[in-house]
C-alpha cells in the first residue's frame, strides 16, 4: 500500500505535467516553446554546437598560431573550429543568433546544412539570413507559425506599408508599394485570396491614400468597401469609364512634375525630382492604389463591340503599370488564373506586375503563371498548398526570392468597419467624384453585411 501511494504521489503529478506539455504542444504551440521548447532547444545548441558544425562540414582547421597555442599549453590534438557564435537570442517563436564565419566559408555553405541543423537541435526550421560580410543570422523558428497565424506587436509600418500576412520564418510579410509598385494575386475559390486583399484594404484605409476599386462580379468583393472607396466600377461598362479617368489624373501628374523640372539657376538639388515624393509637400498628390478583382472579366468579350472595349481597357491597364509609379499609381491586380489565352495585352500587363503571391490554384499551369518567370523553383511550393489551409500562399518577386506567407483572419464585417470609422480619410481628388460609390445612411458605428448561404472557412485553423 505504501509503494502504491508513493507511486501515485510522484508519477501522479509527472503524468499530469506531461499530458498537460503535450496538449499545449498540439493546442498551443507559443506556450509550449515558451515554457518547455525553447530551454531544450538552448541546452541541446549549447552542449553539441561544436560536434554537430563538425558533422555539418562547417569547421575548418584552425590558425597557426592558435594550433601553436593549443599544443604549447594543452598537448591535444588541435580539432577543427566551428563559426564563432553570437550571443543567443530567445523569441516569442524561436531563437537567433549571429555566427561570424571563418575563411573560406560563405552563408550559401551555412544555407545547404540548415536541414541537419534542423534535426540536430530539435526544432521546426532553421533560416539563414546574411548580416554583413562575413557574419550570418541563424533563426530557429521552434514551431510551425503558419498553422495558427498571430501578427507581430511591433509592425513596421508607414505610408504604403501593409503588414498584410506571417511568413514562414515568423517576421512579417509587409506589402511595400513604394518598392514594390504592381502586384498579382492568383488564386483559386476559397484559398484565401479575399482574405488578403481585405488586409490590404483595411490596411490602407487608415492611410492617406485614394482606393480605387474595380471589382465586375457586381462589386461582391469591394461594395462592403463603399465607404473607405475613393471610386469604384462593379461592371466592365464602368470599368471603361474609369480607367480613362486614371490615366487622365496619370497625365496630368506628369504635367506636375514636368512643371517642377523646368529648373531654374541655382535651384537646389534636393528640389530636383522624378516623382510625386520629390515634390513639396503642399503640392504633392496622394497615392491611389487600384485593386483589381477578378481580371479575368476585364478581357472576356461576347461581340465585336465588346472586344473593342476590351482592347481599350487592357492598353490603360497597360499604361498605368509602365508609367504608374512615378505618378503614385498603384495596381493590385487579383484573380483565379492570369496567362495569355484571356487575350491580346494579358502577357504584356502581367510583365509589368513586380510582386507576385499565389494561393492554391487549380493547376500548375496557374502556379507556373504568377510565379514561373520570376522564382521557377517556388511553383512546386505553390502547388503542394492544401485545400485545409485557406490563406496560405507563395509570395515572391523579381529579384528571384520566394517565400511562404498565410494572411491570419478577418472576418468582412470587421473589415468593412474599419472602412466605415476611416470613411472621414477619403481624399480629394477631384477627377474620382462622379464614381464615387453612393453609400446608404446607418447608424454610426453599425455595419449590416448580409450572411452567406455557405459559410466561408477561416483563414486560420
Amino acid at each position: 500500500m505504501t509503494d502504491l501511494t508513493t507511486l501515485l504521489e510522484v508519477g501522479g503529478p509527472l503524468v499530469a505535467l506531461g499530458g498537460g506539455a503535450a496538449y499545449a504542444r498540439t493546442k498551443y504551440p507559443a506556450v509550449y516553446w515558451s515554457t518547455v521548447g525553447l530551454p531544450i532547444s538552448v541546452v541541446r545548441l549549447l552542449g553539441s554546437y561544436g560536434s554537430v558544425m563538425e558533422a555539418c562540414g562547417l569547421t575548418v582547421a584552425p590558425s597557426r598560431w592558435r594550433a601553436l597555442a593549443v599544443k604549447a599549453t594543452t598537448r591535444r590534438e588541435v580539432r577543427p573550429v566551428p563559426p564563432r557564435r553570437g550571443i543567443i537570442r530567445p523569441t516569442s517563436t524561436g531563437l537567433r543568433l549571429r555566427l561570424r564565419l571563418a575563411p573560406g566559408q560563405e552563408p550559401a555553405d551555412v544555407a545547404a546544412s540548415a536541414e541537419r541543423l534542423r534535426h540536430a537541435w530539435g526544432v521546426h526550421a532553421v533560416y539563414v539570413t546574411p548580416v554583413k560580410p562575413g557574419v550570418i543570422e541563424l533563426r530557429l523558428v521552434g514551431f510551425d507559425v503558419l498553422r495558427r497565424v498571430r501578427m507581430p506587436r511591433k509592425r513596421d509600418a508607414g505610408l504604403l506599408r501593409v503588414p498584410v500576412a506571417l511568413r514562414e520564418d515568423a517576421t512579417p510579410f509587409v506589402r511595400d508599394y513604394r518598392t514594390i509598385p504592381h502586384q498579382l494575386t492568383l488564386g483559386a475559390t476559397r484559398s484565401g485570396k479575399s482574405m488578403y486583399l481585405r488586409h490590404l484594404i483595411t490596411g490602407l484605409a487608415r492611410q492617406p491614400v485614394a482606393l480605387v476599386g474595380i471589382d465586375c462580379k457586381r462589386g461582391v468583393e469591394l461594395a462592403p468597401f463603399a465607404d473607405r472607396l475613393s471610386a469604384l466600377a462593379t461592371d466592365p461598362e464602368q470599368a471603361a469609364e474609369l480607367l480613362p479617368v486614371l490615366v487622365k489624373e496619370m497625365e496630368d501628374r506628369y504635367d506636375l512634375i514636368k512643371a517642377r523640372q523646368n529648373i531654374a539657376p541655382g535651384t537646389p538639388v534636393e528640389e530636383i525630382t522624378s516623382d510625386i515624393w520629390g515634390l513639396p509637400e503642399s503640392e504633392r498628390p496622394v497615392p491611389v492604389v487600384v485593386f483589381v478583382d477578378e481580371v479575368a472579366e476585364l478581357f472576356l468579350v461576347t461581340t465585336k463591340k465588346d472586344e473593342e472595349r476590351r482592347d481599350e481597357m487592357v492598353t490603360q491597364l497597360i499604361r498605368l503599370a509602365q508609367l504608374g509609379r512615378a505618378a503614385g499609381i498603384y495596381l493590385e491586380v487579383c484573380g483565379q488564373r492570369f496567362g495569355a489565352e484571356l487575350g491580346k495585352g494579358a502577357t504584356m500587363l502581367r510583365a509589368q506586375l513586380t510582386g507576385r503571391v499565389c494561393h492554391r490554384v487549380n493547376d500548375e499551369a496557374s502556379a507556373k503563371m504568377a510565379l514561373g518567370d520570376i522564382a521557377p523553383e517556388a511553383v512546386a511550393a505553390a502547388c503542394a498548398i492544401a485545400p485545409e489551409r485557406p490563406g496560405l500562399a507563395v509570395a515572391g518577386d523579381t529579384s528571384g526570392g520566394w517565400s511562404r506567407i498565410r494572411t491570419p483572419c478577418l472576418s468582412l464585417g470587421d473589415a468593412a468597419r474599419i472602412c466605415q470609422e476611416s470613411a472621414h480619410l477619403v481624399p480629394d481628388v477631384p477627377a474620382l467624384k462622379p464614381f464615387r460609390p453612393d453609400v446608404p445612411d446607418a447608424p454610426a458605428g453599425s455595419v449590416e453585411i448580409p450572411t452567406p448561404a455557405v459559410q466561408p472557412l477561416p483563414a486560420t485553423d
